[in-house]
């Protein structure tokens, strides 16, 4: 079963498309039916499938996220007690636990099934660049 490593370069917070690579490894890999295993190897980060038309949906998910679990700066979050890595380090940790850090993409003819708006995400919580890496792992109908 191929398996391959992507790494995304993150500039902060935000959502950071990769569907062209995970259907470039698919397309070299798979001509029938299978399944790809997205997984990212990080705890302060994940994965989403989401619109990839406008710009305006990353931001607003961004802005929603940033909302529901502010900084740890920030007064209503004075009850955590992880704050050594910085004041977006446990919040990136929650909006992780939100989200998912694992999906799987139904492959078909060497193409990926997702609908037309559809994209691959990784969302990045924490302020800082950071390197991320991805796994994708493709299982195919052997039959």
């Amino acid at each position: 079963m191929p398996q391959t490593v992507i790494s995304i370069q993150t500039r902060g917070q935000g959502l950071y498309e990769f569907t062209e690579a995970a259907q470039k490894f698919v397309a070299g890999q798979a001509s029938g039916e299978g399944l790809l295993t997205v997984f990212v190897r990080h705890t302060s980060c994940s994965l989403l499938i989401q619109e990839n038309a406008d710009p305006d949906v990353r931001r607003d998910l961004k802005t929603f996220f940033s909302r529901l679990v502010p900084p740890t700066s920030d007064p209503q979050m004075r009850w955590v007690t992880h704050t050594t890595e910085g004041p977006d380090d446990m919040p990136a940790h929650i909006k992780a636990a939100l989200t998912a850090v694992s999906l799987g993409i139904p492959v078909s003819s060497g193409r990926l099934m997702l609908g037309t708006w559809q994209g691959l995400y990784l969302f990045e919580h924490r302020d800082h660049p950071h390197r991320r890496e991805v796994v994708l792992h493709l299982s195919v109908n052997a039959g």
